[in-house]
């Protein structure tokens, strides 16, 4: 669904322009999506001015943004209001579904490979596409919107939100959900307000989800989990998180938002990320660490905050002495008093001195 660039323009009240020269209203846009996940002839978004060195590679065909950037190539829509226009743009081309579901079984304007199997107990929603040879068994409920690649397992329980998309050669073990709203919020008069949830979650091929796996869904675009990655049981991964390829997430990992990892990335149980933390490749992050900023790639990182391995493991040296030098400083303070009473003017003299 294309629309013109001066129809977009129109619908969040704006003003466009280009760094160098008007845009073309006529320009078509196919899609919007923010910053990294656009394509070429789709629209993105800037909220913040000084990341705008990074449309330099983008192939959108414009920017939403609340200021007039200099000496940037693509067209610019100028609002009052980033996300509450790109808010608008995004639920024009991708309108939220309804969450209305049949009693029990597959909506008759599903999509479903004659070799697929679906159990009778589970709820397929309207548009749903599914692959050759996948299997849903009880109870999964996949809502409208979705798309499920060949050769899938979803085991029971399986919950997909609206416009879920699961590659090929996927596996969704028990209670697994995908796309449910991220955490946040806006403060507004002392009340939290949701921010918007118009995302999705996508799933790439070869791809498996322990069970009790949760999966926000972005704030406009998508929450990725990249190709041959493996996850455990009871994991938590946050709106706009992007977890690269081949990366293992052990049991209780916690992932808050906006955070990316590179490939074959590991991290052991119970490892916590404060959100829009980047990891590099291969990075591994060992058990119970909590990791409060970036890690660069092929590196180990240990303790809460995460510092790399071998900082860490002289840090623990120290602490494991720690009873022994407080026995010492203990013998030492007493020797101090000890000498103190036997030489009383020598104290008194040092005390003069000193001051």
């Amino acid at each position: 669904m294309n629309v013109r660039l001066h129809s977009i323009v129109t619908m969040v009240d704006g003003e466009l322009i280009n760094g160098e020269s008007v845009g073309n209203p006529d320009s078509l846009c196919s899609g919007a999506f923010p910053l990294g996940d656009e394509s070429d002839g789709q629209i993105t978004m800037l909220d913040d001015p000084r990341r705008a060195q990074q449309l330099a590679h983008s192939d959108a065909v414009a920017v939403v943004t609340s200021v007039r950037l200099e000496s940037i190539p693509m067209a610019q829509i100028v609002v009052a209001n980033t996300h509450e226009a790109f808010s608008k743009i995004v639920s024009h081309f991708r309108p939220p579904l309804s969450c209305e579901l049949p009693s029990i079984g597959v909506d008759l304007e599903a999509n479903v490979a004659k070799s697929a199997h679906v159990h009778p107990s589970a709820i397929v929603g309207r548009g749903v596409t599914i692959g050759e040879r996948t299997r849903i068994m009880p109870g999964v409920v996949i809502m409208p919107g979705c798309v499920i690649g060949c050769d899938c397992v979803l085991y029971p329980n399986v919950t997909l939100y609206q416009h879920t998309q699961i590659g090929d050669r996927c596996v969704l073990h028990a209670g697994v959900i995908l796309g449910a709203n991220g955490f946040g919020y806006r403060q507004e008069n002392g009340r939290h307000i949701p921010t918007a949830q118009l995302g999705f979650v996508q799933i790439d091929s070869d791809v498996e989800l322990g069970a009790g796996v949760m999966v926000d869904r972005a704030t406009y675009g998508r929450t990725r989990i990249g190709e041959g990655t493996k996850i455990d049981n009871q994991v938590m991964i946050g709106h706009n998180c992007r977890i690269g390829r081949h990366n293992l997430l052990c049991s209780q990992v916690g992932i808050a938002g906006s955070c990316t990892t590179g490939d074959y990335v590991v991290l052991a149980g119970q490892v916590g990320l404060k959100d829009h933390v980047n990891l590099g490749d291969r990075t591994i992050i060992g058990a119970q660490a909590g990791v409060m900023n970036d890690c660069a790639g092929d590196q180990v990182y240990l303790g809460s905050p995460a510092t790399p391995q071998r900082e860490q493991m002289q840090i623990m040296a120290v602490e494991r002495k720690l009873p022994e030098l407080r026995r010492e400083l203990k013998t030492l303070r007493r020797d101090v008093d000890q000498i103190v009473k036997q030489n009383p003017k020598s104290a008194a003299a040092t005390k003069t001195k000193a001051a």
